[in-house]
């Protein structure tokens, strides 16, 4: 049985375990918490952090380990490639790719360099001191700019809240680097691409709808619906220049999302991950494509070939013209006291897949809220059109019901229905 180690612990990252698994492959989960989801069906798993490249080398080698994957965590591409480049095994992430992908201070620099328009702002580290820039109004954006899923991102409206956000996102930064940036209050969309054999495919393009009621903390997704009703403007003005930008980057194969706001007819990149997505694009692209990039992965790390020799012929970004949506459920603090309704909806015969990440008993803590950590699930919903696709949200708005100890609802915010005439 071949044996693949796979770095990350997070439930997205399970997944990708299951998978692995199904494929008859031996799985090794490699991730410092111990007790993580990703390693409760492993056949082994070890709690080291990933970071600790040569340790991980190390025990690859004693365990005859034929291939190594990165899961669904930005911040471990980096030691992905060098802990593939030192076992001298396939790595998708180009040393380049990774400048690009995983920072955002790098990101945007690339973005410079190739005339793609990104989030006006700019970068301070306790060297360059912390006060406010004269040239930016608030409301601002504060990120560290090498982490994700919200962690240490909040909106910032005057000086006494700029200074704490600031110091606090510090913290979160390896680098010890943070991201000034204007706060964009408008449409938010993604493209996902698909790279084989040096080419750049769109394999799903979507519109993003994220939750506004936590007040400053980074806005959540609840929801996202394909294909976005930006796609042709997408396609016309950003596609061209991302296409060269790969070509730069020396990117062979891989997949990679990029998240995008859209004001006035203008396009502005902000995130990109080179990497499986917890929001899973995936699942639509695999229903409607007949390609699982989960499957594609696992034998790419095996083999350095990624997808078959007619992928082309079966990626269509526009679904075939039918839609997709992604429901998210998003917690508020509490200890889950009753869920009812999600074996309902995990039956629908609209529903492909829907992720659990809580259990009944588990805690949703206060801390976590504004990140992705507050995600109880994603319903992942086909349909022949957006009037069905709606129809679905608020039937499952109905039937999904979750409580704490005490009762009280805790379903931060549910999903409205989109604007028929924009899809």
């Amino acid at each position: 049985m071949k044996k693949l180690m796979i770095l990350g612990g997070n439930p997205e990252t399970a997944v990708l375990v299951e998978t692995a698994i199904s494929m008859g492959v031996y799985t090794i989960v490699v991730d410092m918490s111990h007790g993580s989801p990703a390693k409760k069906n492993a056949h082994e798993s070890y709690d080291i952090n990933v970071f600790e490249v040569d340790r991980i080398v190390q025990l690859a080698k004693e365990r005859e380990v034929d291939a190594v994957l990165v899961g669904v965590a930005d911040i471990l591409v980096k030691p992905y490639r060098e802990i593939c480049e030192k076992l001298n095994i396939h790595c998708y992430a180009t040393k380049e790719a990774i400048e690009a992908f995983s920072s955002k201070d790098g990101f945007k620099r690339y973005c410079h360099e190739y005339n793609i328009q990104d989030i006006p702002g700019i970068y301070l580290d306790e060297n360059t001191g912390i006060d406010k820039p004269e040239n930016i109004d608030y409301p601002l954006m504060i990120k560290p700019v090498d982490n994700g899923g919200g962690v240490g991102m909040k909106i910032c409206r005057d000086d006494e809240d700029y200074q704490e956000s600031v110091k606090t996102a510090l913290k979160f930064s390896k680098k010890g680097v943070v991201l000034v940036e204007k706060y964009m209050d408008c449409d938010d969309m993604a493209a996902y691409y698909t790279f084989k054999d040096g080419v750049a495919y769109i394999s799903a393009v979507s519109d993003r709808i994220t939750t506004k009621k936590q007040g400053d903390s980074s806005p959540v997704c609840i929801g996202a619906v394909y294909p976005s009703k930006y796609t042709d403007l997408f396609v016309r003005d950003v596609h061209p220049k991302l296409v060269e930008l790969f070509k730069g980057l020396k990117i062979q194969n891989g997949i990679l999302n990029i998240q995008f706001f859209v004001e006035n007819g203008i396009v502005y990149a902000y995130d990109p991950g080179f990497r499986l997505q917890g929001e899973a694009p995936h699942i639509h692209v695999a229903h409607y494509n007949g390609f699982d990039h989960r499957n594609m992965l696992v034998d790419y790390a095996f083999t350095g070939v990624l997808g078959d020799d007619d992928f082309h012929l079966k990626n269509d970004y526009l679904f075939k013209g039918k839609n997709a949506c992604t429901i998210w459920v998003l917690l508020t603090g509490g200890t889950i006291g009753s869920i009812e309704g999600i074996d309902i909806i995990k039956e629908n015969e609209n529903v492909v897949f829907a992720l659990e990440r809580f259990n009944l008993g588990d805690e949703v803590k206060q801390e976590w809220l504004g990140t992705e950590r507050q995600v109880y699930s994603r319903i992942y919903v086909v349909a022949d059109n957006i009037i069905d696709i709606n129809k679905k949200i608020k039937e499952f708005e109905d039937i999904l019901k979750i409580k704490d100890t005490n009762g009280d609802n805790m379903i931060l915010e549910w999903l409205n229905p989109f604007n028929e005439n924009d899809y």
